[in-house]
């Protein structure tokens, strides 16, 4: 079990170095990563429809996609729980298959629980994340009607948002969970094949970049 324990703390640590490497270059260059890109632009969306009333049907529209997304996400979440949940009561008819390629890592039924536990709470993580990303789009769908502040509707537009990121980040890590479950050098493999993807996924575009860095010196 020391074994497995040991490759989880590593990639979880290379996960966590990872993110923090990403904080470290958006001080340096805020437009650094999709996700500020996308934080501006729903501000400056907000704005922009607030500011033309003939943009109505256009908003609620936009809204309603982004919630129909973000449900359509967290159901998934909750039929990735019952599918974990289903699979904890047959690790002993799986177990001689699953752990074919397990050259490394302890087989017991013990550690068994502890890597579906692990999978099934970070499917929580999901669910939770894009129901509250649910519950704050439908929020905006009334404030964007309303005479409240285009910078106070936006804030509630961006927690969305990042809500919605947290769940898709829940999805990703679920990624070396599941070949945990196979051996700890198949997860380790698989973390360091997300963190390539992630890097790919999460910087932005240098147009967008300079379109970020156009608009905030506007």
């Amino acid at each position: 079990m020391a074994g497995d324990m040991l490759v989880f703390f590593v990639c979880a640590g290379l996960l966590g170095a990872y993110h923090i490497y990403l904080r470290i270059r958006l001080r340096r260059n805020p437009s650094f990563t999709i996700q500020a890109v996308n934080f501006k632009a729903r501000a400056q969306w907000v704005e922009g429809v607030m500011g033309d009333r003939t943009k109505d049907v256009l908003a609620i529209q936009t809204l309603r996609n982004s919630t129909m997304a973000a449900t359509l996400m967290a159901s998934t979440a909750v039929l990735l729980i019952i599918g974990v949940l289903t699979l904890s009561g047959q690790g002993e008819k799986l177990s001689g298959t699953w752990h074919v390629l397990n050259f490394f890592g302890d087989t017991r039924a013990e550690l068994w629980v502890i890597k579906l536990l692990a999978l099934m709470a970070d499917f929580f993580v999901a669910f939770f994340s894009f129901s509250m990303s649910v519950r704050l789009f439908n929020h905006v769908g009334y404030m964007i009607n309303t005479p409240i502040s285009p910078r106070h509707v936006a804030m509630y537009l961006n927690k969305a948002g990042s809500y919605y990121s947290v769940g898709m980040r829940a999805y990703y890590f679920s990624v070396p969970l599941v070949f945990w479950l196979f051996g700890p050098l198949l997860m380790l493999a698989s973390t360091v094949a997300l963190i390539v993807i992630l890097y790919n996924i999460d910087r932005a575009p240098s147009f967008l970049s300079e379109d970020f860095k156009d608009s905030n010196g506007a």
